[in-house]
């Protein structure tokens, strides 16, 4: 039996009865996936702390791999990426501009503006792509880990100023361990290969002091908005998603293993014992000198050619009108024995509508968890996408309440370094400039030419 399991995930399988009969299996939990779910269920992986080389660290998960493991688990969904990636399209929006925030009739206002010493800073180290790593990074796992390096004056003892910032891989990350279990007292972010076992050693940087940046030449932050009631690091807000996720990426898997292991039987062939009797008996006469191992290989043959010729009339929608000839044959006692031939209602309908109710199902728990309108997502809702009124209503909801606290989280780290850079330019900072989207009723005709 164990050759016909066959595994679709790291904690599901299905199995193949060789009877036309497929099963779905679960571990238990415990097994596979289901480890990094233990806190929900009352235990909380930060309690420990595990060894990376020399220093002791805050796990990222029971096993130190939740990034890994999230990576493994989107990356089989055919919803989550898709939806990552448009959330990171929506909060980038037309990029990155530096502005002044200034108050007009008691409102907040942002003053969009350029200066060159700025942008030609951020332009020498490529700001676009550390920024896209972070906002990665922080939709995958509400958080984000990066460096900031001094340039080299600060080496010989004058002033200094940040030379560039740099994304650190989440995977590659992780919070030294401190037994007051407060973020804000851990001294060192230790970088190394967690996935393989940090073979190649580590690096531990000082935490970055934001009251003093150039207090070091190197140095790291993790950048993050709190979870409720996690002390170190967050997680995702599609967290409680995750089995929905798991179960959705299953399902085209079962679909494949039932195609490829069902027996898929259209018609059940009933054969009369006596009819087989009767052949034999006309081979023995017809052939006095054969054995009986003989005859048993001409009985053979004839039942594989009845087979093909009975397959050839059953199967093909060219086949209509064509039939099939058999002999009744009557018995001592009278009784007449008969091919019967019976379609088999294999109700594979009722199994994949049961299926679908469930990628259903998967689709608006996804959805949910991901915090992002369907209609945003590109996502058909009851068979129908959404409107051209539903999404602008959408964007514009999506704008005035998830955006601004992703932003000032991401953005954080690289304008507290302008700030130390460019003490004179009080004020500038980076902001995701998000351009307002009018229906075309509003517009003017000229404008509505221009958008074709």
């Amino acid at each position: 039996m164990s050759k016909n399991i066959h595994k679709i995930s790291r904690n599901s399988f299905v199995a193949d009865a060789g009877d036309g009969k497929v099963f779905m299996l679960s571990n238990h939990v415990g097994g596979g996936l289901d480890s990094v779910f233990l806190d929900v269920e009352g235990h909380n992986w930060e309690t420990m702390y595990h060894s990376a080389g020399d220093y002791k660290i805050v796990p990222y998960g029971p096993d130190n791999l939740l990034p890994t493991t999230l990576r493994n688990v989107i990356g089989k969904n055919n919803l989550v990426p898709g939806i990552l990636e448009r959330q990171a399209g929506l909060l980038f929006g037309q990029g990155a501009f530096l502005c002044r925030t200034e108050f007009a009739d008691g409102q907040p206002v942002q003053t969009w503006g350029e200066d060159k010493e700025i942008m030609q800073w951020l332009e020498s180290w490529d700001h676009v792509s550390y920024l896209k790593g972070c906002i990665t990074d922080y939709l995958h796992l509400k958080g984000f880990f990066d460096a900031r390096y001094l340039t080299r004056g600060h080496r010989v003892g004058r002033g200094g100023m940040i030379s560039h910032l740099e994304h650190i891989p989440a995977k590659n990350a992780r919070l030294e361990w401190t037994d007051t279990r407060k973020l804000k007292d851990v001294r060192h972010i230790i970088v190394g290969d967690y996935e393989n076992r940090c073979v190649s050693g580590v690096r531990a940087y000082p935490v970055a002091d934001p009251k003093d940046p150039g207090r070091y030449a190197a140095s790291a932050a993790y950048n993050r908005t709190y979870s409720f009631s996690r002390d170190m690091y967050s997680v995702p807000q599609y967290w409680g998603a995750l089995r929905w996720i798991i179960r959705g990426s299953e399902i085209p898997l079962i679909f494949k293993y039932v195609t490829d292991n069902g027996l898929n039987l259209a018609y059940h062939v009933h054969s009369p014992s006596s009819y087989w009797d009767y052949r034999r008996e006309v081979l023995r006469r017809q052939n006095p000198d054969w054995s009986d191992a003989q005859v048993e290989v001409e009985i053979g043959e004839i039942t594989m050619k009845l087979l093909e010729s009975m397959t050839e009339v059953l199967t093909g929608k060219e086949n209509a009108g064509k039939f099939i000839h058999t002999i009744d044959i009557v018995d001592d006692m009278g009784k007449e024995s008969k091919w019967v031939i019976e379609p088999i209602d294999q109700k594979i309908k009722d199994f994949v509508d049961s299926q679908l109710k469930i990628s259903e199902a998967s689709v608006s728990a996804i959805t949910s968890g991901m915090g992002l309108h369907p209609s945003l997502s590109n996502i058909m809702v009851n068979g129908k996408l959404a409107s051209g009124s539903e999404m602008l209503y959408a964007f514009k909801l999506y704008l005035n309440s998830d955006v601004e606290i992703a932003s000032q989280t991401i953005l954080k780290p690289i304008n507290q370094a302008i700030a130390f850079n460019f003490p004179d330019k009080k004020g500038l900072k980076l902001a995701f400039y998000h351009q307002s989207v009018k229906t075309e009723e509003s517009l003017s005709s000229s404008d509505r030419l221009k958008n074709q």
